[in-house]
């Protein structure tokens, strides 16, 4: 049976599955419910400096894009880092950590970025027995304002300097959250890994407005009349998530600083693909604020009947098995030609397919009068538009074309060699290396 056992920078916790730093890892209640639901972990919502605690607003704090079910696809939040006090934080987070010593407490932290704040924060949120730290240089709302959250993590420079006091000030690994609200990933996930720190974590939240209230002429969520931007989280922003992971995994200069992976994981295979592309284990939120801590059990279940499916025997067995198989576009094979083809056992003759390639596409889908539709092989390009749309799952699949066969669109045997566009003739480039 697979082993779900995680050991991520050197922490360990039951299985890779942790909760974010998020409103459910916010006090004690909800942490030991995690555990006991089956939580490997938790990052404990982002603690701040002594003091006056974050005030938040009194009103909605979130707002979400439904999909035509209404499953939820995605929230924004304006909520801010914890408003309960860091000593009230801290006699918590020592008390989970003695009761459950297997599970890893992660504290996330967010002060004012100057050397003495953080130097004198982390000695005393370590005196809890946590597990590490991550530097919370996401937030694109509130925080930010204050120069703190996205306005560090958009600039490397500040991500070098943090990192490495706080590599300075402790002994625990240091795992520095990114923000996704920057043009190129790698300069920050660079900057991390100069400045000493263990691992990165991402995505954090998207900057965001999600909807507009037309009576009130005002974003959602709306306080007083008025909205403001938010954190974009949930099952919409998994891809920008993949791929932000994928970059710094295949980056020579971060392909081995480790990857905790976050970003809409609803479901086992959501993490198995995260893991497959590079991250050790992968963090979790809003599937949990959607369906309740339990969610997780079938997260641990799925993977594990997978894992032994697979026959992998640990989640180090698979980490990072996709990555050498993301490339730039030039390097993709433009000598591997597919063609759509249509299984008419399955057929229910809804017609999107052809509605679709007709009006959007390539117009390679023909319509009967008794409605039998059928691909046009010298017009298709296998785009994979109808595959995407047709409600039938398999009904419509691509059929790779042997070496030799003939395809119709371009009238030219398919050739077995390999060919990208860096050797295309039709590529100015290749011709001047010529």
């Amino acid at each position: 049976m697979a082993n779900l056992q995680s050991d991520f920078v050197g922490i360990k916790s039951p299985n890779p599955f942790w909760l974010a730093s998020a409103p459910p890892t916010d006090k004690e209640y909800n942490v030991r419910r995690a555990f006991e639901a089956g939580w490997g972990g938790v990052v404990w919502k982002t603690l701040g400096a002594e003091g006056p605690p974050v005030v938040n607003v009194n009103g909605p704090r979130y707002g979400a894009i439904h999909g035509a079910d209404r499953r939820l696809l995605g929230l924004n939040n304006i909520e801010l880092i914890t408003d309960r006090p860091l000593e009230v934080n801290l006699e918590e987070m020592a008390r989970v950590k003695r009761d459950y010593p297997d599970h890893a407490v992660i504290a996330s932290v967010m002060v004012p970025c100057e050397e003495d704040e953080w130097k004198r924060i982390l000695p005393m949120i370590a005196e809890t027995g946590c597990d590490g730290f991550e530097l919370n240089f996401g937030c694109p709302h509130g925080m930010a304002e204050r120069g703190m959250g996205s306005a560090v993590g958009q600039v490397p420079e500040y991500i070098e300097m943090v990192a490495r006091w706080c590599k300075e000030a402790t002994d625990l690994p240091v795992i520095v959250k990114l923000t996704p609200n920057i043009t190129n990933i790698l300069h920050p996930a660079e900057a991390a890994l100069r400045g000493g720190a263990d691992a990165v974590s991402l995505i954090n939240t998207i900057n965001s407005i999600t909807t507009v209230n037309l009576d009130a002429m005002s974003p959602e969520p709306m306080i007083d009349g008025k909205g403001t931007h938010g954190g974009y989280c949930g099952p919409a922003v998994k891809p920008i998530a993949l791929n932000m992971v994928a970059e710094i995994a295949r980056n020579p200069e971060t392909a081995r600083l480790p990857i905790s992976g976050i970003g809409g994981i609803t479901t086992w295979r959501d993490a198995a693909e995260f893991m497959a592309l590079g991250a050790g284990n992968v963090q979790v939120c809003t599937a949990a604020m959607t369906y309740g801590f339990k969610i997780v059990q079938e997260m641990i279940s799925g993977l594990s009947q997978w894992m032994d499916e697979k026959g992998y025997e640990s989640t180090a067995d698979f980490v990072g098995m996709a990555t050498p198989n993301v490339t730039d576009w030039q390097y993709l094979n433009l000598n591997h030609i597919t063609k759509a083809e249509i299984n008419q056992d399955d057929c229910i003759s809804c017609g999107r397919c052809y509605a679709a390639c007709e009006d959007t596409s390539h117009q390679a889908i023909a319509m009967s009068e008794d409605r039998v539709f059928t691909v046009k092989d010298d017009e298709c390009v296998a785009c994979n538009l109808c595959v995407n749309v047709c409600p039938v799952e398999g009904c419509i699949t691509m059929r790779t074309l042997e070496p030799g066969d003939m395809d119709e669109r371009t009238d030219t045997p398919v050739v077995a060699d390999y060919g990208n566009w860096t050797q295309h003739p039709n590529n100015p480039m290749a011709k001047a290396a010529e």
